[in-house]
């Protein structure tokens, strides 16, 4: 089972890619690991193209994976046409999550293009919602999917007025399940508490960005995921490829893109891996991951994915493979199990230096109510016990 190691247990398989696991709150069954489709299609200048793509679809379903991820946006488009054309003859092994909310003409603009954008055509509304989907579908060519999310929450449209109408889409059999992504824990938890109280469907998903450099989740939305039952899948978790190790302190991060004209979008993943070499404790934790990695024979990748997926409330992060070699040294970490001490070292190493209020009250909660008293804590929010602050 994930997150159950003992100091021992290093050459024990964590899981594997067909020991499935329940979506949140619900029946769904999932890989323990899903693959993103992001990098289908060679719009955004750092994807692969239809037929590299398959490689990586044909590896991943082999292995018993069947959980994939995509957008609206993602690769102006392609991501849901690639995906479709592989789904089309074994459509009910796959479980196929899509999303909408960001406006396809941003995103067409950010590959260069001149968009001339359409106001309705991005938001959490119900119009954009429901021609989103349907849009989706047409891509997808399929009439449902799986897993259908609000890609981020834009604060402009009601609460109410997002759950009642995905409850729409999931009574009109267009997607079974609904999930979030990208939202603070006020919203999901008064949608989820709304969907409660008025028998509407609830999210059962939550995306958020989540890895050694950004701990965040922890603080706030993990715990909350926990007491509402949902699963969370994290995005990020390789933070740009920056903890695979391939860059170098003293390398500058390269302009060029693998596409004759790199779009904008590329330009912009280059500058979040230009910030992580920029930050003196991003080395320090890439230090620990390459240390380790060396004790367990694995590469950096795989043991930020493996402490990834032992970490509280995780359910199935996302994998971003460009090339096959990538899909399979991430899958590789589901063939070995970090120690408990590995994991505390990478813990102690990557603590934030702060925490937001009041979770730096939080992490001093045994003080406050009782110190050298043993008293239960309820085990959704155990992690919450953890929470400390580091000088590093």
């Amino acid at each position: 089972m994930k997150g159950t190691t003992d100091s021992n247990s290093i050459d024990a398989a964590l899981t594997a890619l067909d020991q499935y696991v329940l979506l949140g709150k619900s029946g769904l069954r999932v890989s323990p690991l899903c693959l993103g489709t992001m990098t289908f299609g060679e719009e955004w200048g750092f994807g692969s193209n239809l037929e590299r793509c398959k490689v990586l679809f044909d590896r991943y379903t082999e292995l018993g994976g069947n959980f994939f991820d995509t957008a609206n946006i993602y690769t102006n488009g392609d991501s849901e046409r690639f995906l479709g054309q592989y789904i089309a003859s074994q459509r009910s092994n796959c479980v196929v999550a899509t999303k909408y909310s960001i406006n396809p003409g941003t995103t067409e603009a950010l590959a260069g293009r001149h968009s001339t954008l359409n106001p309705n055509a991005g938001g959490n509304h119900r119009k954009n919602m429901v021609e989103s989907l349907d849009a989706s579908l047409k891509r997808l060519g399929t009439g449902y999917v799986d897993v259908f999310y609000v890609h981020l929450w834009e604060y402009r449209t009601p609460v109410q007025e997002v759950m009642r109408a995905l409850d729409d889409v999931v009574r009109s059999g267009k997607a079974h399940y609904v999930a979030v992504s990208d939202a603070p824990s006020w919203v999901v938890s008064r949608a989820n508490t709304l969907a409660d109280l008025r028998g509407l469907s609830p999210f059962i998903g939550l995306q958020s960005r989540y890895n050694l450099l950004n701990r965040s989740l922890e603080s706030d939305l993990e715990p909350m995921c926990s007491d509402l039952g949902i699963g969370i899948v994290p995005w990020g978790i390789l933070c740009e490829g920056f903890l695979t190790g391939k860059h170098k302190r003293e390398a500058k991060v390269n302009s060029s893109s693998s596409s004759s004209q790199p779009s904008k979008v590329d330009t912009r993943r280059k500058g979040q891996v230009s910030a992580h070499m920029r930050d003196d404790k991003a080395w320090r934790i890439l230090d620990v991951v390459q240390e380790i990695a060396r004790e367990c024979k694995r590469t950096p990748a795989q043991v930020a994915v493996n402490w990834t997926m032992q970490k509280p409330g995780i359910t199935s992060p996302l994998l971003g493979a460009r090339t096959l070699e990538q899909l399979e040294d991430n899958l590789g970490a589901l063939e070995f199990t970090l120690t408990q001490d590995q994991m505390a070292r990478l813990d102690h190493v990557s603590n934030p230096t702060t925490w937001p209020f009041p979770l730096d009250v939080v992490r001093n909660i045994e003080k406050y109510t009782g110190v050298g008293l043993d008293i239960e804590m309820p085990p959704q929010f155990k992690a919450i016990q953890k929470l400390k602050t580091s000088k590093l």
